[in-house]
Order: C-alpha cells, then structure tokens, then sequence
C-alpha cells in the first residue's frame, strides 16, 4: 500500500466543470496501479476549482513516469442525457509517498468518456533517459509498452488534406462544429465574434447600404459608409488619402509593408525617363544619379499579371499589375512616388502616370495601385503568409511533438484557436459564394491563382523579418516603423528562444539526435512548402543556432508578423477609395480622360463596399479573449530557468512597448501595429 497526494486544477473557462467521475492511474517504474478514485464528499472538478484529494495505490509502483487521468459519466448510458460534459484540467499535481510533488500539466479538455496519459512537466527532451530503466523491468510489468504506445497516442494528432492545388496543405475539418474543443474558440471568443458580425451587418442593413448593388453616386455620399466604426488611423486616412506623401508612406507602414524594395536600376519594361520625373527630382539630378545615391525604391506587383478576374452583380470586373517607383529626398522629407505604369508591358496603351499629370489621372493611377495591394495583402501577405503557413507550423506541433517537449510547450501558446480561425475561414471566406468570390476583383480563382504563383518563389528569407529586410536593401529609408518595431520585436523573441533551446539543449548533436524535432521540421517542409527544395526551408536541422532561428520565425510569425498585415486592414479600408477590393473599369489606356464622374464609376458598388468593410473589420479585432505576445497563462514549464526566461522576455517586451509608445506622441499618425501589448500571441482572428 502507497498513500498519494494528488491536487487537481480546473480551468476557469465557461463549462471548464464537470459532473463526471475522475479517476487517476500512475505510472511507475515498477508498474502501473488501477485507476484511482478522485472522490470527497460534495461536488469536485468546479469551474476554477483546486482540490486535494488522498489516494491510496495497491502498491508502490517506483519513480513516477506519468499519469493517466480517467473520464467517465456519473450517471449510466440510460440515463445520462449530460453523457459528453466536457471537463478543463489545467494541471495535476502528485505528491509520492517519498519525494518532492511532481507537476504534471494538462491544460486540454476532455470531451465524453476517455483517458489521457500526462507527462511530468520537468521531463527533459528525450525519451531515451527512462527506457534504461524501463528495460530492467520484467514482461509483464510492460510500463515500457505503456510509455511507448501513450506517445503514440499523443502523437497522433489532427489530420492533413490539400484544400486546392498548390496551396500549403490544411486541418482535414469542414466546419468549426466538427472541431476538437481543444481547438476551438472559447464560448466567450465564440459569442463576441458571432455578436460583432451580427450588429455589422444590422447596421449596414439599417443603412440600406448592403443590398444595394448600385455604384455610388459621388465621393460625398461614401462618408456614410465612413461612419462605420471609424478610428484615428482610419480618420487621418480619410483626411490625406488623396497626398502622395500619404499614398507612399503605406508602402511602409500600411497593411502590406513587406513590398517595398530598394531599387539599384531601372526595370527595363518600365521605361521612365529624366524629362518625366524632372519637376520632382528637381533642377541638376537625374535618375541615374538617384540611382547611385540610393534614393529610389520599386513596388512591383507583377505578380498580379494575367490573372484571373471575377464577376460582381453581372458585371466583369478588372485587375492591373502596376509598377510604382517611389523617391526618398536624400536631406530628408517624406517618401514620394514618382511614376506609376499600369501594367508590366510598357506602350503607346500603357501610359506612365506622374505627379504632374492631370489631378484625377494621376489619383485614378494611385487608386489602382492600392486596389494592386488589396489583391496582393488579402491572398499573399495575409492569407498565405499570415494564415496559412501558420497553420501548418500549427500541424505540425500538435502532430509531432509530444506535450513534454519543450518545444511544444514553447510553441503551443502561440497556435492557439489558428485552426479554429483558419476553419472558419474556410467556411466564411474562401468557398464559393462567400465574401473572397462575391466582393473582390479577382475571385477564388485569382486568389487561388496568386498563391500557386507565390509558392512557387516564396522563401526561407521571406519569413526571417532580418533577412527580408537585407534582401530588399531598405535597412535605411527612414520612417519605416514596421521595419524598427519588428526588428525589436524579432530580437526579443530571438533572445529569448536562444534561453529556452540553451536549457533543453546542451549541443548541436542534442539537436541532431531528437526525432521528434526532426520529424516536426520535416513535416512543416513536406506540408507547408510541397517539398519544395529551393525555398531554402530546412527539412531538417543540425544546430542549436539554426534551431533557435526557426523557432523564432515561427513565433514571429504567428504573433507579430500576422498583426502587422491583419490589424490595420480595417483602418485602411473603411473609407474604400483608399483600398478597393475591385475596380468596375479596365485599366486607363491613355491620360487625360478622368473626371470626379470617371473615377468613382471604376470604384466598387455599395454593397461590395460593405462587404469588404464588414469582413475586414472582424478580421481586425480580436473578439475578446485577448492573450499578448509573451504571455504563457498555461504553465507548461515547471522549472524556474525557463520560468525567469519568460519573465526577462515579458519585461524586454514590455520596454519596446514603452519606447513605441514615445515615438508615437511625435507621429501625425502612430504606428501601433507592432505595440507588444496588442499584438495577440497567436493567429486566431
């Protein structure tokens, strides 16, 4: 006979409690015992509850391996019309007849009868150190066997399936409903989304607005649309949106920051000549001078070539895939734009637009350049790059490392509620019929189009925020904000990462050695990037410096990279002539045919307007249950290293907050797309 201690947690959420029968098994070296009662007089396992219970073991089973918790009904199957209560365990805690408690967390729920098997929390990162042991231990005592097929179980995970050709591959789920609750929203996330969507969409209602399919008669009559939720971004917006200061300045720090690159020469099918761009450079320079000083910068949206456009109310509707050169004076002054070419083939039909062209030529150039940025923001920085890439980093942690690892309980903070948000993505916005087909200028398949494109050339780099910058040459323009906050923020996750993997691995071979980590990095090469070879993307990795940069681009990713492109979307939209989803015109051919009238016949209709606004707003704001970057409220480490990493991490964060801040009392319009304290330390919205 062996008395235990055993205290329980359970979480704090809405129907974290249970009325279900709890029982526990442990695990030894020496054995496993029978499940275990956990039962005192009352009611046990309340929302927030923590509570001690006694057990006693038929025998003492040895050094502790693991724990086996037990689900069932109270009530029999004829009963039980409360059969599947689901129940929160946030940790269990053992305290053995000899020895110091031992932590083991859990932070899952469990759904219906079952077990779960749960490893101790300051398990080190292999295996390997118990199977000795275990090997000494008779046949029939077959703890070994217990252990092995417990991974196993864990290691199963959710399954894979390809969505469309091309795209990274996704959870095997069709609606939310079908989701693990270990995956899903909270109840409290879950009600505020659906609530918001509701009033949005009661509001255009009220207005008339969403059914309308119309154009809009003028630029005034769109400030109605303006009043909906509008913020200090989105006002300062509206007020410039028409300055070339404005328009350059969101190259930066807009909605799609990652375009803008550094230009050593002049692309040959963008033919801009020293005459064109005179007025603007000024007496005494020309573009080759500009050139070797290093003042000027390109934003190619070439990918947008030929693709494929979509069909809104009954009419066909237009894409453009622009060329923009921009210049930064070098005594200083804002970023300007200097000529805009429509598309990739320069012509007697595709004019180069200037600043000096006609008021409305030149905004209608403007205009679609930024619908340029709509098409390439929502299906390549922000759907492919922000979603579903994490999405599969997300997969792949819950698929191939096991709870003790210290990779997952580094990293499973930051794939919170991913699967749930990409599911319902799914469901709302990219299927036929949904806002991606009925309200933007290139559809399903332009979308679809570009990502298949993007996969093909989308690189390593291109998700390490150091490395893209170095390879766009813009380590220098100045005001460029989500360069110096990311570069921050990329540092302080770097650093503390470099913390966790020094703790956990002692050497490179360390690294080498560990399968699951192998297994983990492959699975993100083969799913996420096709197997891929010249995306640069390990398939695996040999060094505690290499791994300490992988995870700190999954990390980046999933938390600040995704805010960046998915926090201002709303901002830049709600007064739509800055962001349109589509234009209803083709391209101009020549200058000097625009009027007021001509430009908004090329804009969207009404309800497209409202559509885009409403889906971009939800996508904006995250619907409560609000976790910042560099919070861990599941404590998955037990030891106090990576518990003072954690903190040093938190307070690192928390001075990059407190100097953007600072910054920002300075700026006409500040940049609060990469403030820690907003940044949700997950994709999940």
């Amino acid at each position: 006979m062996a008395e235990y201690r055993v205290t329980v947690s359970t979480g704090e959420a809405i129907g974290a409690g249970t009325w279900n029968r709890i029982a526990v098994s442990i695990v030894g070296t020496r054995g496993e015992t029978p499940p275990l009662p956990l039962d005192h007089f009352g009611k046990e396992f309340s929302k927030g509850a923590v509570e001690d219970f006694q057990v006693a073991a038929p025998q003492d089973v040895g050094r502790v391996l693991l724990l086996r918790l037990h689900k069932e009904p109270l009530l029999p199957s004829a009963v039980r019309p409360l059969a599947r209560d689901a129940w929160f365990c946030n940790w269990v805690q053992l305290t053995p007849p000899r020895g110091a408690p031992l932590r083991f967390p859990c932070y899952r729920w469990m759904e219906g009868p079952g077990s779960l098997t749960l490893r101790e929390g300051a398990a080190k990162v292999s295996w390997a150190d118990d199977h000795p042991v275990l090997q000494q231990q008779p046949p029939d005592a077959s703890p070994w066997d217990a252990f092995l097929n417990s991974l196993l179980t864990m290691a199963a995970g959710p399954l894979w399936k390809t969505y469309l050709p091309g795209w990274p591959r996704c959870l095997d789920e069709k609606t939310v409903k079908d989701l693990d609750l270990n995956i899903k929203y909270s109840v409290t996330k879950n009600a505020n989304f659906y609530l918001k969507m509701g009033s949005a969409f009661t509001e255009m209602k009220l207005k008339g607005l969403l059914d309308r399919k119309g154009l809009w008669k003028s630029l005034d009559e769109m400030k109605r649309m303006f009043s909906f939720r509008k913020s200090p971004a989105a006002e300062y917006m509206y007020e410039h949106w028409q300055e070339d200061a404005f328009f350059a300045s969101q190259f930066l720090n807009g909605l799609n920051p990652v375009l803008i690159r550094h230009c050593r020469s002049l692309p040959e099918n963008f033919p801009v000549t020293d005459d064109m761009v005179a007025l603007v450079l000024g007496p005494g320079t020309s573009l080759q001078a500009e050139l070797e000083r290093g003042s000027l910068f390109l934003v190619d949206h070439g990918i947008l070539s030929g693709v494929s456009t979509n069909v809104i109310n009954g009419k066909p509707q237009f894409s453009a895939a622009p060329m923009t050169l921009l210049y930064q004076h070098p005594g200083g002054g804002p970023l300007l734009p200097l000529a805009i070419q429509l598309s990739q083939t320069p012509g007697p039909t595709s004019p180069i637009f200037l600043p000096t062209d006609n008021e409305w030529d030149w905004l209608l150039a403007k205009t679609w350049v930024r619908n340029a940025e709509f098409s390439f923001s929502e299906a390549l920085t922000h759907l492919l790059q922000a979603h579903l890439l994490p999405e599969v980093f997300t997969m792949a942690t819950l698929r191939q490392l096991p709870p003790c690892h210290p990779l997952f309980k580094l990293l499973i903070s930051h794939t919170q509620y991913t699967l749930h948000i990409n599911t319902l993505g799914r469901e709302l916005l990219i299927t036929p019929g949904q806002v991606v087909e009925r309200s933007t200028g290139i559809g399903l398949q332009g979308f679809s189009e570009l990502i298949q494109r993007h996969m093909e050339t989308l690189s390593y780099t291109t998700l390490c925020l150091p490395e893209d910058i170095r390879a766009r040459g813009v380590e220098d323009i100045p005001g460029y904000y989500y360069r110096d906050d990311g570069l921050q923020i990329w540092d302080a996750v770097e650093s503390f990462v470099s913390e966790i993997i020094s703790i956990y691995y002692p050497s490179d071979a360390s690294v080498r050695d560990d399968s699951e980590l192998q297994a983990w990095v492959w699975e993100i090469f083969s799913e996420g990037f096709l197997s891929r070879e010249s995306s640069g993307m390990p398939s695996s990795l040999d060094t505690r410096k290499s791994l300490v940069q992988y995870v700190t681009m999954v990390i980046f990713n999933c938390s600040a990279k995704h805010h960046a492109v998915s926090a201002g979307q709303f901002d830049s939209c709600v007064w739509m002539p800055n962001l349109p989803s589509t234009m209803q015109l083709p391209p101009p051919t020549s200058k000097g045919r625009t009027d007021p009238e001509g430009f908004v016949a090329a804009l969207p209709p009404v309800n497209v307007t409202c559509d885009i606004a409403i889906a971009l707003w939800l996508l904006s704001k995250e619907p409560g249950d609000h976790r910042p970057l560099g919070t861990y409220p599941q404590e998955h480490f037990t030891e106090e290293a990576p518990q003072r990493s954690i903190t040093a991490f938190q307070n690192r964060l928390a001075q990059i907050s407190k100097d953007i801040r600072k910054r920002n009392m300075k700026l006409a319009v500040p940049y609060t797309y990469l403030d820690p304290p907003l940044i949700e330390n997950s994709v999940s919205i």
